[in-house]
């Protein structure tokens, strides 16, 4: 199952060459529900739905991967270092434990 949830990307420094570390940031917006909190209109707890798996790849080759809980805040932010070894397409892909799936892409283009 996906849903279409927002999601972003972002690579700083914006202008970079290869061998150059860089910070890959990565936000959703995802409810990241704990389980523990009632629904104020039904008065009912709503159940857990948070993003429990994030894979960080470049050109489909996983370079971190992060395991996630409910307790992360939400919208969660994710941001790893990266050294660039060319141009490609860093990918994320992320699950939450509803079986939701999700992936954004980005092109690096590395100057010089």
């Amino acid at each position: 199952m996906s849903k279409n949830r927002k999601s972003m990307i972002k690579i700083k420094p914006k202008k970079f060459k290869v061998g150059d570390i860089v910070k890959v940031n990565f936000i959703v917006i995802h409810p990241m529900d704990t389980g523990l909190t009632k629904d104020k209109a039904t008065r009912k707890i709503k159940p857990a739905h948070y993003i429990d798996s994030v894979t960080f790849s470049f050109d489909g080759k996983p370079f971190t991967t992060m395991k996630s809980w409910e307790t992360v805040s939400t919208n969660p932010y994710y941001s790893v270092n990266f050294k660039v070894s060319s141009k490609g397409k860093i990918t994320v892909d992320y699950t939450d434990n509803q079986g939701e799936k999700n992936s954004k892409s980005k092109k690096v283009k590395p100057k010089g």
